[in-house]
């Protein structure tokens, strides 16, 4: 297990290139089971929740390689399996995709309930409701959804949940419903960009899918889905955190293959905050922008919602660069109000955050002090990198592994841009001189001069 460690109180100047999306990936990923033929795919990005789920589409008999020009080329060989077993599935929660192709291609599955990060409750019951709308039936037992169908039919099906629609939910239903006799209608479907790429390709494969980017997605079925090229979008959760890393540090990044009209809440907020962005679009609907810090950053209230609103995976980001804000900030997550396990660990470098319900109160402070913390989740690691960039001090933060399930070689990136991040693997430190020790017999000088060696 590795570890950072930071040297903050470095400008970053420089360009950084996004890398292709992990959500978007995913799910297009899981729906080469819904296929008959080979999908070669570009820019899929080399994080650890790909390769887990390339071990995992290998057990259910898809074969993958990488070709010479970069690109991944799946194909499936054996439609016979259909278990997703617990020690692959439990690693990420986006592994739950692969529930409706299997069931839509080869009529049944049997899919481990998920793992991924403690971000809060993140039932599936939006998902099963789904399936079962289009004919499927569906158990659960021994912690595995068991789903049978000889064929799913087109019907009507909602997603709409308490804090708002399902993303995964909507990307499962909408495959599954690429297969299903008749026309699916899906309301509350999600509108995140990720889905509206998986719905591109699938489109591209010979799905018949209308109404993406909106609530309502209707679904023609068609007999089978061929072969496809595609590339995924750039992930605009990247491109967010090194906007926010600039602005945190004081310094002055260009940001290279990014979708701007996928940032539109993420540059309002920073431009609020005191952010200059500057954007400049090429013939491909790519821009490069140019984050420059302000001065002073100003203190503002986030509310994180469903797209297009401001997303719940850049709000630990921006709460960690609210902390150097001259003013009081509130930041609200209505998607996963439970989303804070980065907070304490920001107190821990020197952050004034007060938590009330899903809401979190910030008083901005003059600096920050490096210290040892811990990274709970994946965007938690990423806000704790950006404090640690802007810390006095050296910072170490611990359970990076959560950062390369979504991220790709982060570290290298900032340090190109003139951080200082050193990964290195976590081993035990040495124990303290006053703990462990019989100091029974210890005079007080002695416990006086071990406390202050320590």
């Amino acid at each position: 297990m590795d570890k950072f460690i930071i040297e903050g109180g470095r400008r970053l100047h420089g360009f950084a290139e996004v890398s292709g999306s992990k959500n978007a990936a995913l799910p297009i990923l899981a729906a080469v089971l819904a296929s008959d033929g080979p999908l070669v795919l570009s820019a899929v990005p080399d994080l650890v929740d790909v390769h887990s789920l390339l071990n995992l589409l290998e057990t259910l008999g898809v074969d993958s390689e990488l070709t010479s020009e970069g690109q991944l080329r799946l194909v499936v060989q054996d439609t016979r399996p259909y278990v997703a077993d617990y020690d692959l599935v439990r690693r990420m929660r986006a592994s739950i995709c692969v529930l409706g192709p299997l069931l839509a291609r080869r009529g049944r599955a049997c899919v481990s309930l998920p793992g991924g990060c403690n971000i809060g409750h993140r039932p599936i019951d939006l998902h099963l409701k789904g399936l079962e709308a289009l004919g499927a039936e569906i158990r659960v037992e021994g912690g595995y959804v068991i789903a049978q169908a000889k064929r799913l039919t087109g019907g009507s099906v909602f997603l709409g949940g308490p804090c708002g629609s399902t993303v995964t939910g909507t990307c499962n239903v909408m495959t599954a419903a690429t297969l299903a006799d008749g026309r699916t209608v899906i309301e509350a479907a999600a509108c995140e960009p990720e889905v509206v790429d998986l719905g591109q390709c699938l489109n591209t494969m010979g799905a018949r899918i209308t109404g993406l980017g909106t609530p309502r997605i209707e679904v023609e079925g068609v007999k089978q889905l061929g072969s496809a090229e595609h590339r995924v979008i750039p992930d605009r959760i990247e491109a967010a955190t090194l906007m926010i890393a600039a602005a945190i540090t004081k310094g002055h990044v260009e940001i290279g293959s990014v979708r701007p009209d996928h940032l539109v809440a993420v540059c309002e907020v920073l431009e609020r905050i005191g952010v200059r962005i500057e954007r400049s679009v090429d013939d491909n609907g790519l821009a490069t922008l140019v984050a420059t810090a302000p001065d002073v950053l100003a203190p503002t209230t986030i509310t994180a919602l469903p797209y297009p609103g401001v997303p719940t995976d850049v709000q630990a980001q921006l709460m960690a660069l609210l902390c150097l804000s001259d003013g009081i900030s509130v930041v609200t997550d209505k998607v996963f109000p439970d989303r804070f396990l980065h907070a304490a660990e920001l107190v821990r470098l020197g952050a004034r955050i007060v938590r009330e319900g899903p809401t979190a109160v910030i008083h901005g402070v003059p600096r920050l002090s490096g210290a040892n913390v811990m990274a709970g989740d994946l965007r938690a690691s990423a806000a704790l990198v950006l404090a640690g960039l802007a810390a006095e001090g050296p910072t170490t933060i611990r359970r990076i592994y959560h950062l390369d399930r979504g991220y790709q070689r982060l570290d290298e990136k900032l340090n190109r841009l003139g951080g200082q991040v050193t990964r290195t693997e976590d081993r035990p430190g040495p124990t303290p001189p006053h703990f462990g020790r019989d100091t029974s017999d210890t005079s007080r000088q002695d416990r006086r001069i071990a406390t202050e060696d320590w």
